[in-house]
């Protein structure tokens, strides 16, 4: 495996936990456990997802994630709890993924891994309290169930595809990045309707 599927995969990981912490955990654990992700081994480190202690405790906290997420407010608050452990996820992720003989390169990849993290996990808390100033419950529950599908399926096409994975991750830095503005506009515009209007 190459420096930049590498690096792709990680960066896709550390991503993708910005949205779905447990369910990257689990996921990646639960495919390993079943040979359906054989790691080569400079990936042997991510091992340790595959115990069984650590894939329970990830598949309690997902399904806790999973109905958390699909009540409306109540996904703020969880997202609000998770702006600190989901970057610290992330990065712990991509410092996992990273060649361990190389300590320059760690650091790198925890700062990038977590910065990533941060990223995502804005630009998801940002999108879903927008949604939920919408009267109806429905699109709460459907963007939630898009998120779920989204991280399983990306995370699967990064493992099994490494080429792919560099391109998983740009596609998902710039989706970030559009989400993060789309959210500045609005609250933009909140804060103009909110401000007095100039004195005549």
């Amino acid at each position: 495996m190459g420096v930049m599927e590498i690096i792709g995969i990680a960066g896709c990981v550390s991503l993708l936990a910005g949205w779905r912490l447990y369910l990257c955990i689990f996921a990646t654990g639960l495919a390993m456990r079943m040979n359906a992700l054989p790691l080569p081994e400079h990936l042997a480190s991510l091992d340790v997802l595959a115990n069984p202690w650590v894939m329970c405790i990830a598949a309690l906290a997902a399904i806790v994630e999973f109905l958390a997420d699909k009540v409306m407010w109540l996904d703020t608050a969880w997202d609000a709890v998770h702006t600190i452990v989901r970057p610290i996820g992330g990065a712990l992720l991509a410092l996992a993924i990273i060649d361990p003989s190389d300590p320059g390169t760690q650091v790198i990849a925890f700062l990038l891994g977590g910065g990533a993290s941060l990223a995502a996990h804005a630009g998801k808390a940002g999108a879903r309290g927008m949604v939920n100033a919408s009267p109806e419950p429905v699109s709460n529950v459907t963007v939630s169930t898009a998120e779920d599908v989204a991280t399983v399926g990306l995370l699967y096409l990064a493992y099994e595809f490494p080429l792919l994975a560099g391109g998983i991750a740009l596609f998902l830095l710039a989706l970030t990045i559009t989400l993060l503005v789309i959210i500045r506009r609005a609250i933009g515009k909140v804060l103009a309707r909110r401000r007095p209007p100039p004195p005549a």
